[in-house]
């Protein structure tokens, strides 16, 4: 019989080592570890301010000190408060119309910058700069070129022969500068969004199209604003979001005033919560409004999902 070849020794094991299975151990805790950072910032800044906030929504306070458990009577106090309807509705006018003008000025400026031209990157460069300014400077800033007596508007108006406009001083175009002073600071973050949604749309549909004759009115029409849909969703919920806690440029510019003219619900909840000092009504209401938010932010991400029909 021919002799089978020696076998080669085992190396010897240390005693006590274990082989390691991929996915195991630290391998598989190391997602989880990683997000914990996240997690954390997330439960202290988000998750429990609402938590304490809502137990503050059931209590009486004076001075600063819970006296007694009221239940739902905060909330049902809110439902029938016309201040606190009134602050709603001026909210959703100016949430509206802002954003609107937002979304139209900033699609159009992505499609104005969307192609590469001469001094392009400096137009879109120029375009984002009052996006980066404080939120109080600009409402200083807008203060006194709305001020009555040395502002701009009022210049150009004496310098063309018409009387100075009252617009802090009237209702209607109190609120209109509101609306021109959140355009002019938020649409850069509109056309940024939109134009990064330009910028990743497939090139072969609107090659296509070229070769078929399309005017460029018909191609926006049939294959940039359906494509883009699902990007103007995004930028429309994140800016709405934005808009409805909209406080510091209100606080400088208006307070509120003239009257009830802009007080935002977030001007409306300040003043319960610092001035009147009604601590638990104060956070009834921003619990209701912060509710909202999120309801409103689960509905678009679900049409997001389902895509277009």
């Amino acid at each position: 019989m021919p002799a089978h070849p020696p076998l080669a020794p085992s190396r010897p094991t240390r005693p006590g080592r274990r082989r390691v299975l991929p996915g195991s151990g630290l391998d598989a805790a190391l997602p989880y570890l990683l997000l914990a950072p996240t997690i954390l910032l997330v439960l202290a800044v988000l998750v429990y301010p609402l938590l304490r906030g809502a137990q503050t929504s059931t209590g009486f306070y004076r001075f600063g000190r819970r006296l007694r458990d009221v239940g739902w009577s905060n909330y049902t106090q809110a439902l029938h408060d016309p201040a606190f309807i009134g602050s709603l509705v001026t909210t959703a006018e100016f949430v509206t119309l802002a954003v609107a003008i937002e979304t139209v000025l900033g699609l159009a400026l992505a499609l104005l910058c969307a192609r590469e031209r001469r001094f392009i990157r400096a137009v879109r460069g120029t375009l984002i700069l009052p996006m980066i300014v404080t939120p109080v400077v600009v409402g200083i800033i807008f203060r006194l070129i709305y001020a009555s007596d040395v502002g701009l508007v009022s210049t150009i108006a004496q310098a063309v022969g018409l009387p100075p406009p009252e617009i802090l001083g009237q209702p209607n175009a109190a609120f209109l500068g509101l609306v021109v002073l959140d355009v002019w600071e938020w649409t850069p973050l509109m056309f940024l969004i939109l134009l990064a949604g330009i910028q990743s749309l497939p090139v072969e549909p609107f090659e296509a199209a070229r070769v078929d004759g399309a005017g460029t009115w018909r191609t926006f029409a049939d294959h940039t604003l359906p494509m883009l849909r699902p990007v103007i969703l995004v930028a429309i919920t994140l800016r709405g979001i934005d808009a409805l806690t909209t406080f510091d440029q209100v606080y400088v510019l208006t307070r509120g005033g003239p009257g009830t003219a802009t007080q935002l619900v977030s001007i409306y909840g300040y003043q319960t919560f610092f001035q009147f000092q009604q601590f638990g009504y104060a956070s009834a209401l921003l619990i209701m409004v912060a509710l909202v938010v999120i309801a409103g932010a689960g509905t678009a991400v679900a049409a997001m999902r389902r895509g277009p029909r």
